[in-house]
């Protein structure tokens, strides 16, 4: 099941060598992990409940244990201060829904759950 990287990044990042060094790099720490970028970096273009002051980085993989190694690798380890002491921000891991999730299912198996 594909597992998700979510970034919710400060909306004025300080851009300098470090950043840009991360940037080049990050791609390469990724690839061992089946991990691509979906979105990078990308203001909302609109919204239409709520705020949302910041970008978003949305990074797909196709497991979550391979969302975890990549995080939890040497390799991006050693990228993650280079962002931090410029850009703000959130990270996230989690699960997708499995192909051909259904909501009403959920719907149905939370009204049993509440019921008792």
């Amino acid at each position: 099941m594909t597992a998700y990287a979510l970034g919710n990044l400060s909306p004025k990042p300080v851009l300098n060598e470090e950043v840009f060094t991360y940037l080049e790099r990050v791609q390469a720490t990724l690839d061992p992990y089946g991990g691509r970028f979906l979105v990078h970096g990308a203001p909302a273009r609109e919204v239409p409940e709520g705020t949302w002051p910041g970008t978003l980085v949305i990074i797909a993989f196709p497991t979550y244990e391979n969302a975890r190694a990549w995080y939890a690798s040497d390799a991006y380890q050693a990228l993650i201060p280079l962002r931090t002491r410029h850009v703000e921000g959130d990270i996230l891991l989690i699960d997708g829904v499995p192909e051909g999730y259904d909501p009403a299912t959920t719907a149905a198996a939370l009204r049993t759950a509440a019921a008792g």
